[in-house]
């Protein structure tokens, strides 16, 4: 998927959406914030999204809706892709940004749900089944090789089927028990399934999704024609295994790559997602209706800008929330809108040895950010949002660096560096060609206050970094940073708390909370 989207992503020039809180009714873009690869499934009233989160852990999140407007995370497929990689560990200088997991697909079936996954970093295609998808537990199943942007379908037959692939989609049976593919079923399904959109393809169809509505399949996937824009592209067949006939069904605002769903009461919608700069991939919602056995996306053609769903109450706390980092007994540890860069170590991070603070411990020596381990994160979101917090970092060490970052890998970051026995606020930016610190401020103060500003609109895409010492004066700090979504970390941009260690491990300092808004200053 990355080597074929790398001329593509270079050539978008899709204006993003201006949000709008005007009505009474649901806007697009539905979750203004990086959710990409939607899978839903409907069970009842009661609506299920899983989507893609890369190389970060927990991965697979699993997000609940009532209404299909306002969502917010209940769960995650796994805990850690897997411990035994130093990949995932950010150990010897190696990470995996960019690969992780990615492309699920969401199904229940007589009283279980089912998710799979796939990923590069393990080579593995991956199934979690459970009863309860709010509270798991999970059965894990993996095998290899990783089969790319698979969908599943469990047909009323009792066969089990997997589509896969980039262009040239393939078909399998999976066994019985979802350990791997049946010997001697893999085929070609679709020999071209980019066609409907003409013979000049930038990108292959991929991102399959699988449907049957009133006996008929009907299958799901994005390609982007050379000088032309994202697309949607269905194929339609009387049974699973085909012949398949296809046609372009939605070109609007590179809105595309998604699936179908149903309401209680008859009605259909298309979820998809539009790359939208620096925020990320954010999802929309377009109507569907139905003429002659074919879905018909959009309003005239075009994704609208209300929807006749409820509004939305905004994203907090369902998809990313403040933190006091208090805890009462029976609660997580984390909120669920927190995911970790890679695989954290459990033994130096805590919300315990300090009532109502997040200490982070330096474990293991960097020179970078990116290699930092336990750097705790949640998305920004647009159209513009901030994240505020405190530090105390009375119990550093010479060489740690500690603070808030805006994540990705053209990062920036507002923090305290201890020199000696001397300690600096310092502002770094690699958002340009010489990545490094640009300003570093001496400072006396064990307990310092950081804060860092996301601008999206109209795809400005810019960044802004404070800092203050009693939480109420800020002062503005370093460069304004060009965000810019890139494909080695495949990711909208997170907001970031880190300490790390560049000369010796054992430092330690203490969050005291984590603030957001959806406003900035400028």
């Amino acid at each position: 998927m990355k080597k074929n989207f790398l001329f593509a992503m270079a050539t978008l020039l899709m204006s993003c959406p201006v949000f709008s809180d005007n009505s009474d009714k649901a806007t697009n873009p539905l979750i203004y914030a990086d959710v990409p690869d939607m899978f839903m499934v409907r069970v009842g009233d009661t609506y299920y999204m899983s989507s893609t989160t890369m190389h970060m852990v927990p991965g697979v999140p699993i997000m609940k809706s009532k209404d299909l407007s306002n969502w917010k995370l209940v769960n995650y497929a796994y805990e850690t892709l897997t411990d035994s990689l130093e990949t995932m560990n950010l150990e010897n200088g190696k990470n995996t940004y960019g690969r992780g997991s990615w492309a699920s697909c969401i199904r229940y079936h007589k009283g279980y749900y089912y998710v799979s996954t796939f990923a590069q970093t393990t080579n593995k295609t991956y199934f979690f089944i459970t009863k309860d998808i709010e509270k798991g537990p999970w059965k894990r199943i993996e095998f290899s090789p990783s089969y790319h942007d698979i969908t599943f379908f469990l047909d009323e037959d009792g066969k089990n089927y997997m589509i896969y692939g980039n262009g040239k989609l393939f078909m399998a049976e999976l066994k019985d028990d979802l350990s791997g593919v049946v010997p001697g079923t893999e085929r070609v399904l679709i020999e071209n399934a980019s066609a409907p959109a003409g013979d000049k393809i930038m990108l292959g169809a991929e991102g399959s999704q699988l449907f049957k509505v009133n006996g008929k399949f009907y299958l799901f996937n994005i390609t982007w024609p050379i000088n032309g824009m994202r697309t949607v592209v269905v194929h339609r067949a009387d049974k699973i295994t085909g012949p398949y006939e296809g046609r372009v069904v939605f070109q609007d605002k590179g809105i595309a790559q998604g699936g179908m769903i149903d309401t209680p009461d008859g009605r259909w919608f298309a979820y998809l997602f539009q790359d939208c700069g620096a925020v990320g991939r954010i999802p929309y919602l377009v109507p569907i209706e139905w003429k002659d056995g074919w879905p018909v996306l959009g309003i005239d053609g075009k994704a609208p800008d209300y929807l006749d769903l409820p509004a939305s109450k905004g994203l907090e706390p369902g998809i990313v929330c403040s933190d006091d980092f208090s805890r009462k007994a029976g609660d997580r540890a984390l909120p669920l809108t927190w995911q970790w860069n890679h695989n954290p170590d459990n033994s130096l991070w805590s919300v315990s040895e300090r009532e109502g603070y997040l200490r982070l411990t330096t474990g293991s020596i960097t020179n970078s950010i990116l290699q930092a381990r336990n750097t705790l994160s949640q998305r920004t979101f647009g159209p513009v949002s901030s994240a505020s917090t405190c530090v105390d970092v009375s119990c550093m060490k010479d060489g740690d660096y500690a603070g808030i970052t805006l994540f990705q890998e053209k990062y920036g970051f507002v923090a305290v560096k201890k020199v000696g026995d001397k300690k600096y606020i310092v502002m770094a930016d690699a958002s340009g060609e010489k990545p490094g610190e640009v300003v570093s401020i001496p400072c006396e103060a064990d307990k310092v206050y950081f804060k860092a500003e996301c601008d999206f609109r109209d795809r400005t895409d810019k960044g802004y970094f404070y800092y203050s010492l009693d939480g109420k004066k800020w002062m503005e700090i370093g460069s304004v940073i060009k965000m810019q979504y890139t494909l080695s970390h495949f990711m909208g941009y997170r907001f970031g708390l880190f300490n790390y260690a560049t000369k010796e491990t054992g430092g330690h300092v203490d969050f005291d909370y984590f603030n957001i808004e959806g406003t900035i200053s400028k």
